[in-house]
């Protein structure tokens, strides 16, 4: 048995290498016991992208949309071992859509738009499924107006829908660990690429924060001589006061 030291947060972390385990299996029930104070971050990108049709399909569908879940890194996620896909209840029998390989996304069809259930799991079975929540979109939002959009069809216009999230792994198994902290495996499917810059939108919001929190200190400011001027004139009231009733 060998140890590799992994930083995790600011924590140097002492993690075994056991050789020779090459399944699940192998690890034991407890696929090698938990790594406590050990946490490992995997942010992952997950949305739609949606394009009208030239016509309307005999099923009247007028879209034809993905809904996916890939890495932010360009990395293959070696730890998942299968995502499944919820889709509304009117895809009848193939509602559930169960992918096992990347790229870990559906491509389908449709006329309105719904909640989609992501669900995600893990090669550890000890490791709880993560359950992500996306409105697949097909018409353009007005993010100024929270009333459902008047349904829009555009032709040769793509919708995009598409997030930032990260997948939190507090005191992983060893097995898990040693998966999370293996070299990328090369790109089965070439590099990933985002619809969204979340590196320039990070930085916008950034800005934006900066902004709001120099605003706010500004209206604390004059606040703050607002206060000092009322209690300057209440204390000058009270003295007045004082002397009329002295005299």
């Amino acid at each position: 048995m060998c140890n590799i030291v992994t930083e995790y947060i600011g924590i140097m972390v002492e993690t075994p290498i056991i050789k020779n385990k090459t399944s699940i299996t192998e690890w034991g029930p407890d696929s090698g016991g938990r790594q406590k104070g050990v946490t490992i971050v995997k942010p992952v990108v997950y949305g739609n992208i949606s394009r009208a049709l030239p016509e309307p399909l005999d099923n009247k569908h007028t879209h034809k949309w993905t809904c996916y879940i890939k890495p932010y890194k360009n990395e293959e996620m070696t730890y998942v071992k299968k995502v499944s896909f919820k889709l509304h209840e009117s895809y009848g029998p193939q509602a559930e859509r169960v992918m096992t390989t990347p790229p870990f996304e559906v491509q389908e069809t449709g006329w309105g738009e719904f909640e989609l259930i992501i669900r995600i799991y893990f090669v550890d079975p000890n490791e709880r499924p993560v359950t992500i929540y996306h409105h697949l979109r097909l018409f353009n939002h007005d993010p100024n107006n929270p009333a459902p959009p008047v349904p829009q069809i555009i032709k040769n216009k793509i919708v995009v829908s598409e997030h930032y999230d990260e997948i939190v792994f507090q005191d992983p198994s060893l097995m898990m660990s040693q998966i999370l902290n293996a070299p990328p495996k090369p790109f089965i499917n070439g590099p990933y690429r985002h619809e969204v810059d979340f590196d320039a939108k990070a930085q916008k919001t950034a800005i934006d924060i900066s902004g709001a929190k120099k605003k706010v200190r500004m209206e604390i400011t004059v606040l703050k001589d607002r206060l000092k001027k009322a209690l300057e004139v209440k204390a000058k009231l009270e003295e007045e006061r004082d002397k009329m009733n002295t005299s």
